[in-house]
C-alpha cells in the first residue's frame, strides 16, 4: 500500500519562504512522479508543481512559476517544494500526490496516491 505524507505547511508573511516535504512509501521511490496540488476554499484543485521519479523532468503551474522550485532526492525518499515570495494568494491547503511509471502529469486524475494536505497560509 502506497503511503504519502507531506510536512513543512504552516503560517508565513508575504514574501516569506516556506519548504514542503512529502515522502511516498510501498515501492523504490524514484518508480514515482511526484505532484504538487493546492486548493483554497471554494475552488478546485489547481496544479502546483511535478517531477520525475529521477529528476529529469519537471513542470512548474504558471501562478508559481518563477517562485516555486521542485526537487527530490531519492536517497531519502523526499520530494520539496520550495516556495518563495509567497503572497495572500497562495494561501490553501497543499497536497504531495504520487504516481507509478515516473512521468510528470499536471492532471488531478491521473495521481493515485495522495496525502492528507497541509495548511499554508500566507498574511499580509
Amino acid at each position: 500500500q502506497v503511503q504519502v505524507v507531506e510536512s513543512g505547511g504552516g503560517l508565513v508573511q508575504a514574501g516569506g519562504s516556506l519548504r514542503l516535504s512529502c515522502t511516498a512509501s510501498g515501492r523504490t521511490f524514484s518508480s514515482y512522479a511526484m505532484g504538487w496540488f493546492r486548493q483554497a476554499p471554494g475552488k478546485e484543485r489547481e496544479f502546483v508543481a511535478a517531477i520525475s521519479g529521477r529528476s529529469t523532468g519537471t513542470l512548474v503551474g504558471d501562478s508559481v512559476k518563477g517562485r516555486f522550485t521542485v526537487s527530490r532526492d531519492n536517497a531519502k525518499n523526499t520530494v520539496y517544494l520550495q516556495m518563495n515570495s509567497l503572497q495572500p494568494g497562495d494561501t490553501a491547503v497543499y497536497f504531495c500526490a504520487a504516481r507509478l511509471l515516473g512521468l510528470v502529469s499536471i492532471r488531478v486524475r491521473e495521481y493515485p496516491y495522495w496525502g492528507q494536505g497541509t495548511q499554508v497560509t500566507v498574511s499580509s
